[in-house]
């Protein structure tokens, strides 16, 4: 049996925790995996990124078959998980860490992230400016092993957190 041939996707959009369920239980995704991207400290730790200081965005990189879920709708759920148009932070997380990012790895991923942003643009679905910016991928660092599939691992505070951060709602409201 062959090997399937398989891609990296790397998205920021707010606190990694929330950004692990929506992917994880979709037919071509291999792995999913929560981690810092785009900043300057070198195997920075969470509060590092936390802090602020380190320039990381939280992010899961997501190791996927596009041939049975091309990039194009790993996009589509992306921009369904988060509020594109705020630059402050993502729900109740608020700072540069938590802010929203499409990283790509290759011009086929840059012109696909262009094309879906413009179009929720022209969509009309929201009365404010797209501020999610799309960026070269750089090196991505594995975050700490707690962090890992932290929904399953502490489902009774990810829910609660979750719960209280209002991201679910923002979904309902603005994504039906």
């Amino acid at each position: 049996m062959a090997k399937p041939n398989l891609a990296k996707a790397t998205f920021a959009g707010g606190c990694f925790w929330c950004m692990v369920k929506p992917f994880k239980e979709w037919d071509g995704i291999h792995d999913i995996v929560s981690g810092y991207m785009g900043g300057h400290v070198v195997q920075p730790t969470y509060e590092d990124v936390k802090r602020g200081d380190s320039g990381h965005l939280e992010v899961v990189e997501i190791t996927y078959d596009p041939s049975i879920f091309p990039y194009e709708r790993l996009l589509e759920l992306y921009w369904q998980q988060i509020d594109p148009t705020d630059a402050g932070g993502q729900f109740h997380d608020r700072g540069h860490s938590y802010t929203t990012a499409i990283f790509y790895y290759d011009d086929e991923q840059k012109e696909a992230a262009e094309r879906s942003k413009e179009e929720l643009s022209k969509s009309g679905r929201f009365s404010k400016p797209i501020v999610t910016a799309i960026r070269p991928a750089e090196t991505f660092y594995r975050a700490e092993e707690y962090h890992q599939d932290y929904y399953e691992k502490e489902p009774e505070h990810y829910n609660e957190d979750r719960k209280k951060s209002g991201r679910d709602e923002f979904i309902r409201e603005n994504w039906k």
